[in-house]
């Protein structure tokens, strides 16, 4: 599977962004996919995940409250829709997807980097003061 990760660009403190990853081949339905992001001089981190379903979706703690992952599966698309920008999050943004042996498999490793199959070109965020 391919994927595209669109919606970045510059936006000041407490606005809003929502960060579109279009997949294409078949069968998007099976993969789990996660949202991730590098900020300058640091390592690449997990920010968001949902199951293949849309039905479970998981964050990380510092975005709780201010990010939604949701995904269209009819679109072959996932969204992270990001409100109350903070200056830390800028960062590039990667999407990612996960080939799921199964819905518990993904529930305990959804945060890590090494059971995504594919990723997308990152698409960068910058959030001003």
């Amino acid at each position: 599977v391919q994927l595209q990760a669109s919606g970045g660009g510059l936006v000041q403190a407490g606005g809003s962004l929502r960060l579109s990853c279009a997949a294409s081949g078949r069968a998007f339905s099976s993969y789990a996919m996660g949202w991730f992001r590098q900020a300058p001089g640091k390592e690449r981190e997990f920010v968001a995940g949902v199951s293949r379903s849309g039905d479970s979706t998981y964050y990380t703690d510092s975005v709780k409250g201010r990010f939604t992952i949701s995904r269209d599966n009819a679109k072959n698309t996932v969204y992270l829709q990001m409100n109350s920008l903070k200056l830390e999050d800028t960062a590039v943004y990667y999407c990612a997807a996960h080939a799921t042996v199964g819905h518990l498999y993904y529930t305990t490793n959804y945060y890590r980097e090494r059971i995504y199959d594919y990723w997308g070109q990152g698409t960068l965020v910058t959030v001003s003061s």
